[in-house]
């Protein structure tokens, strides 16, 4: 089916992780089998709330844009038929990069994998040797503990970050940096198109 169910598409900067600043296309899909209590794009979750979009349509979009970044994301995208579109991206040239929480095999052709595990919903053992960035989501002090039990399981060539959520940055950002003066392998990610006022 080369269809998707697209809430948004846009053009602006990755506002986290390893390409944070970088020019990027997102395609966000609707559809979510984790359901985070703190997510910032709860109107994804539902899949039938939003159209199913050829893949022709999708790629017409792209075309008007000059980067070669896009940015594949949800919801949890894994829980499409990604490789059409991943068929039609590659053959335009562009770098694909996906945010997943590993609950879902990932299709072939990607270029980065941004996996971002959750309590809500148990990821696949495999991700852990498929990933490029593991970026976990700090709610709760707690989840620094958690971060490095992700952080035993996954690749060795995977860059590590721990990132705020946005609701509790100012709380919990002390401890957080201590981890990161105790634990020099990983790095902070922040969501700066929201300090940019960006999509």
């Amino acid at each position: 089916m080369n269809k998707l169910p697209v809430m948004e598409q846009f053009l602006t900067l990755q506002g986290e992780g390893y390409h944070t600043g970088r020019s990027a296309i997102f395609i966000r899909l609707g559809g979510c089998d984790v359901g985070c209590v703190w997510c910032d794009v709860k109107e994804s979750w539902d899949e039938s709330k939003h159209p199913s979009i050829e893949i022709s349509e999708i790629m017409e979009g792209i075309s008007s844009y000059s980067t070669d970044f896009v940015v594949i994301t949800g919801g949890e995208p894994t829980l499409h038929n990604l490789n059409p579109l991943i068929r039609a991206l590659k053959d335009d040239q562009k770098y694909i990069a996906i945010e997943t929480a590993g609950t879902n095999p990932l299709p072939d052709g990607l270029d980065w994998v941004c996996f971002s595990p959750k309590k809500f919903k148990k990821p696949l053992d495999d991700i852990y040797d498929l990933v490029d960035e593991l970026k976990v989501v700090i709610y709760h002090p707690s989840d620094l503990q958690w971060a490095k039990e992700h952080a035993k399981k996954i690749n060795k060539k995977a860059e590590l970050y721990i990132q705020p959520e946005w609701s509790k940055a100012d709380e919990h950002m002390s401890v957080m940096l201590d981890f990161l003066n105790e634990n020099p392998n990983w790095k902070l990610s922040l969501q700066t198109h929201k300090f940019l006022n960006i999509p």
